[in-house]
């Protein structure tokens, strides 16, 4: 991917967590200069320390982003003493604080005083839907959510959520960002409450918890039906399509599955509470292959298999396009 052009243009992070310093990686890939606040001044220098690193180890294992080295990127990434100094002069920030609905409306009621007239003001929440923390906003009509894909270094889709004030020039605007640092964006074209990611991922872990619960399959295989089955598929296709390409078409599969389909789902009951002796269970064998304290090593193993997933969709993308 090549240099932005408009390399001199801004972008403001506030927030330095694992998914701030997701985001400015992105933004620096393609040569934004990128600004990150912090309430905690000692949580952005250990961010920038920690990007530094991951974007050496992504070179070295030449799974980096960009045709910038990674010492460019890097350099494309600084400290903003403030709010001010992080938002003044951004044409798009991008919110990243905990997902608290009381600190969502404190971060954008200052944003709104803080932002340019034309900057996009997004929020990386994963499930409120703009309406709860913008309406009382005077910029409201640039506030957006994009809530990426956690890691957002490694797995590319965002999910673009306007409210019913948002303007569509914004959307249309928010989406083509996300698309120019290399983001796969989604758009939920109506408000609801965890969008589309987290209401089937939600579903997903409903029905293995469910199965744990009542004894049918224990916790290691549950992961294996779909880190083995399930994921395999959906790595490069998604369940509408795999079940497209597993019939002659939708309407063979519905005629040949649609009875099971909806037997199945019937049988499904009301969800589980996520507490009790299966959240023990379920921790406890969790723990014995990943300890908690080794939990930080293990999300690295899981960044390199996904940054290189990604460069293999992606190597197979160019190659299957000639």
């Amino acid at each position: 991917m090549a240099a932005n052009p408009a390399k001199d243009k801004k972008i403001g992070i506030v927030g330095s967590g694992l998914i701030g310093r997701s985001w400015c990686m992105l933004f620096a890939s393609v040569g934004y200069q990128v600004s990150v606040y912090d309430s905690d001044p000692r949580q952005v220098s250990s961010a920038l320390a920690d990007i530094q690193q991951q974007l050496q180890e992504l070179s070295a294992s030449g799974l980096l982003r960009g045709s910038l080295t990674a010492e460019e990127q890097c350099q494309r990434v600084s400290a903003a003493k403030d709010m001010e100094d992080c938002v003044q002069g951004a044409k798009f920030v991008q919110e990243c604080v905990p997902e608290v609905l009381d600190i969502k409306k404190e971060i954008f009621a200052k944003l709104d005083d803080l932002a340019g007239d034309n900057t996009i003001l997004s929020s990386s929440t994963s499930s409120m839907v703009p309406s709860l923390f913008t309406r009382g906003i005077k910029k409201r009509a640039h506030a957006i959510v994009c809530h990426p894909t956690n890691p957002p270094y490694y797995c590319p889709l965002v999910e673009v959520v306007p409210s019913p004030w948002t303007d569509p020039e914004v959307l249309e605007q928010t989406v083509a960002l996300m698309r120019e640092i290399g983001q796969s964006p989604v758009i939920i074209k109506k408000e609801i409450d965890g969008f589309a990611l987290n209401r089937i991922q939600y579903a997903i872990m409903g029905e293995c918890w469910r199965l744990i619960n009542d004894g049918v399959i224990s916790v290691e295989d549950m992961d294996k039906v779909m880190s083995d089955g399930l994921g395999m598929r959906y790595a490069f296709l998604g369940p509408l399509e795999t079940a497209y390409l597993n019939a002659d078409g939708f309407h063979v599969y519905a005629e040949r599955y649609g009875e099971m389909f909806l037997r199945i789902q019937k049988s499904f009951g009301e969800p589980i509470p996520m507490s009790g002796s299966s959240l023990d269970r379920i921790h406890n064998e969790l723990n014995k292959v990943t300890p908690v304290e080794n939990i930080s090593s293990r999300r690295q193993w899981r960044d390199r298999r996904l940054a290189a997933l990604a460069k293999l969709k992606s190597d197979m993308d160019t190659k299957d396009s000639k």
